[in-house]
């Protein structure tokens, strides 16, 4: 465990507070921004085919996910506010590279940057949050950090629609005075902290992660184009699988792997793990199959369609803030559950009111204010829970990777929903949404079944006498 102290005195909480939140947001925004966005995108760079476009979401959740654990791992070895002004630094101009992008793949490569930034931004301004702020107010402090990134998922889908009425590229620009002014108020503000050298993070483990994630992805939108047993098709599959065997093998033999393979032998942290990436899976269906159906069959405008997914993510917080109070008298288990439950449901309403005059009030509002609710639930219970078998000298890359798994299930859903809808889907077909759906709802209910094995075994004391 790496021990960190700040060097100098915090003078100015409140401000340092703001600066660490507003990458944080910056961050998180760009992980929904772009789904309203992507008809735009490929209208403007000459590009109709969904599974191509996919990797403007896909390239930046497969980087953001693989490569947070060991990002965290530098920024804790070499410095937190250096991290924290590197990665702020690289988003901000990937940000501009995606601005300019003139073509659909130098976009996505860009994304690919943004999300390495974001990597390395994110677990430093959650450590200088834990380090150089006032011990009394850190609890609050980190609630507060936390709600930024909740705050952004909402606030994403409206913001990208009011920039692409006038350019998708705005989505991007308006990183760079966010950026810069949060590079210039960190060197000021922000204290330096006292770091204890540790082992360079796995990054051969890292890249065979993206490697496995990336073919994989790759092999499920492409494979219906290629033929599922072309030989494109299975060199994904092979290559995805030898990845994943290279990357366990890595993570057994490094000091400082991406996972530690012993915490898969806590029961509550595996099984963590297995419903929150279910749930990712079943969440990053619903969002992007409703952001289609209504551009692409409602033929609505980005604005229309964010201000229309916005409620969704308004219950968030709300059903977060359920969560804990439900979690006093009930297990986490059956309040993951009850989440998950909520989530399949979600879309069960939105087929119900699906007809000839369905409109946005009874066909689509009721599912997704309760899909809403049901993220709510699930998420943040889920993801806290990860960690309560855990030592404390686990307990914060646990809580990593659990977020990594939350990333690599939002990129295998959004794949997965590509092969579903196929290039029907753009033309406005019912039936390929209608699929979407009933593949989210299923997904939602295995993951509500697994949500059952997080629930810690209760402690059983050793009778005494009784000798084994």
């Amino acid at each position: 465990m790496v021990a960190a102290q700040p060097s100098e005195p915090t003078a100015h909480p409140g401000i340092v507070l703001a600066i660490l939140c507003s990458a944080v947001f910056m961050a998180t925004l760009d992980m929904f921004i772009v789904n309203v966005a992507l008809g735009d995108i490929g209208t403007d760079l000459g590009q109709s085919s969904l599974s191509h476009l996919s990797w403007v979401l896909n390239g930046y959740t497969i980087f953001y996910g693989a490569l947070l654990v060991p990002a965290g791992r530098l920024t804790d070895s070499f410095g937190r506010k250096a991290g924290f002004q590197v990665g702020l630094a690289l988003f901000t101009l990937a940000s501009l590279g995606c601005a300019l992008s003139g073509n659909l793949w130098v976009l996505v490569a860009f994304r690919c940057l943004q999300a390495a930034g974001a990597a390395v931004l994110t677990p430093a301004s959650l450590g200088l949050v834990l380090t150089v702020l006032p011990a009394e107010t850190r609890t609050r402090s980190t609630r507060i950090w936390a709600s930024s990134g909740a705050l952004a998922g909402a606030a994403g889908p409206v913001v990208g629609g009011l920039l692409v009425d006038t350019s998708w590229r705005g989505i991007f620009l308006l990183n760079l005075p966010i950026g810069v002014a949060a590079i210039l108020t960190a060197a000021r503000f922000v204290p330096s902290v006292k770091q204890q050298r540790a082992h360079l993070p796995d990054f051969l483990g890292s890249a065979l992660l993206i490697v496995a994630i990336a073919t994989l992805a790759l092999g499920l939108s492409e494979a219906p184009g290629w033929g599922w047993g072309s030989t494109a098709a299975t060199l994904c599959w092979v290559i995805t699988v030898a990845a994943l065997g290279a990357f366990v093998f890595s993570s057994a033999r490094h000091p400082s792997p991406v996972i530690e393979l012993s915490l898969l032998k806590h029961r509550t942290f595996a099984w963590s793990n297995l419903t929150v990436l279910l749930l990712s899976v079943a969440f990053a269906a619903e969002l992007l199959s409703g952001i289609l159906f209504m551009q692409q069959r409602w033929h609505w405008s980005a604005l229309q369609t964010g201000l229309a997914v916005a409620p969704g993510p308004c219950m968030v917080p709300l059903f977060a803030m359920v969560g804990q109070r439900l979690g006093r008298r009930y297990s986490v288990g059956v309040v993951t559950g009850l989440g998950a439950l909520m989530m399949a449901l979600g879309p069960a309403l939105i087929l119900l009111g699906l007809g000839p005059e369905a409109g946005y009030l009874t066909a689509i509002l009721p599912g997704w204010l309760l899909t809403g609710a049901g993220v709510g639930l699930a998420f943040p219970t889920a993801i806290a829970s990860a960690t309560a078998e855990l030592p404390p000298h686990q307990s914060s890359t646990g809580s990593a990777v659990v977020n990594m798994g939350r990333q690599v299930g939002m990129a295998l859903g959004t794949s997965l929903l590509v092969v579903i809808l196929g290039e029907a889907g753009a033309t406005g077909q019912l039936a390929p949404f209608i699929h979407g759906w009933w593949f989210a709802i299923l997904v939602a209910l295995v993951a509500a079944v697994s949500a059952l094995g997080i629930t810690p075994r209760p402690r059983t004391r050793e009778v005494p006498g009784a000798a084994g």
